[in-house]
């Protein structure tokens, strides 16, 4: 298997690494380590993490040096080797990744000669704008902001301080995005809404104009290929700290409160309500205009055809409490082996 190449690889003792984890150090290795890597890949030069009980039985046969884990798990880490004992191995394993984060693409202007930059946009201190890139009349750009190359701002669009657009996103007129936040590659921010009425004679369909925005909270994050449409008559509203991952379709007029996660695939339709920290699973849909409220729990698959209260806990399609969802499944196995 091909190895990535990796420019001004980084190393760093078991030592260095425990004082950026702040964790307890059992054992020890004189390995330089060069980076993280799943228990059963890891080489002789990198760490791992064990988070759960039931991966103690890999850490014998894996090649790696150290390994954060659970202060909660017993184990010994062996010769030449060392543990990091820590409250999360999952939340320390991400903070060790900042310390190994590559480099990214570089600039070499500030504006690239290839980029349509309006005369009437205002660019703020320190941002970068990549070839091919589009950016309307009257957009503003706050300080450091990065359009990497062929991604398109179009006109009246506001976006704020240190966000990142990657390349292929499109983000149109009128819409207004937060400070901090990263919008990853061929995203689409406010699109046409999906509205349509038949036509009289019954012989097609008429548009229905889409005359909102979308607004985009601090902190935002949205995944490739994800798509924010515009409110038909005000704002779709994503709020402050959400994280949206790949091919998630938010659509017209729907609000989203603060630190919500949608997974891959999964959708809202229009007019939906989500209260502050609602996770939606991969591949779950929820009816238009429904309302979740603070901290509900969609699993995957789902389908949300009616309301919730703050905290609940939904799956199964059509969605109910997910302890109904699983008491209906062995109700069904079981009926399914009297039927054999």
């Amino acid at each position: 298997m091909p190895q990535i190449k990796q420019q001004h690889m980084q190393t760093f003792s078991i030592q260095q690494i425990n004082e950026k984890l702040k964790g307890t150090l059992v054992g020890n290795t004189t390995q330089l380590i060069t980076g993280p890597e799943q228990l059963e890949l890891a080489n002789e030069q990198q760490i791992t993490f064990i988070g759960n009980r039931k991966y103690v039985k890999y850490w014998e046969g894996s090649k790696a040096c150290a390994a954060i884990i659970n202060a909660d798990i017993t184990l010994e880490p062996g010769d030449n080797r060392a543990f990091i004992k820590v409250k999360n191995a999952d939340i320390a394993m991400a903070e060790l990744l900042e310390l190994f984060v590559p480099e990214t693409p570089v600039f070499d202007t500030d504006i690239h000669a290839a980029a349509v930059v309006d005369a009437t946009a205002t660019i703020g201190t320190g941002c970068k704008i990549g070839a091919g890139c589009y950016v309307g009349k009257n957009v503003t750009l706050g300080d450091n902001v990065i359009l990497y190359p062929n991604s398109t701002v179009l006109d009246n669009t506001t976006i704020g301080k240190n966000t990142t657009i990657w390349s292929g996103a499109v983000i149109r007129e009128r819409c207004i995005i937060g400070s901090y936040c990263i919008i990853h590659p061929n995203a689409s921010i406010g699109a046409d809404g999906f509205g349509f009425r038949p036509s009289p004679d019954g012989r097609g369909l008429i548009k229905i104009p889409h005359i909102g925005n979308v607004v985009i909270g601090n902190g935002v994050e949205i995944g490739a290929n994800s798509c924010v449409d515009r409110g038909k008559f005000s704002s779709t509203i994503i709020g402050d700290g959400c994280k949206i991952d790949n091919l998630v379709q938010i659509g017209h007029n729907s609000k989203m409160g603060r630190s919500c996660i949608m997974a891959g695939s999964s959708g809202l339709a229009g007019s939906v309500t989500l209260g502050d920290g609602v996770m939606v699973g991969g591949s779950a849909s929820i009816s238009d205009h429904v309302t979740l409220g603070n901290g509900v729990q969609v699993g995957g698959g789902s389908g949300v055809l009616s309301d919730w209260e703050d905290g609940k806990k939904i799956l199964g399609y059509p969605a109910v409490e997910a302890r109904d969802a699983l008491k209906q499944w062995v109700v069904l196995r079981k009926l399914a082996k009297e039927a054999k």
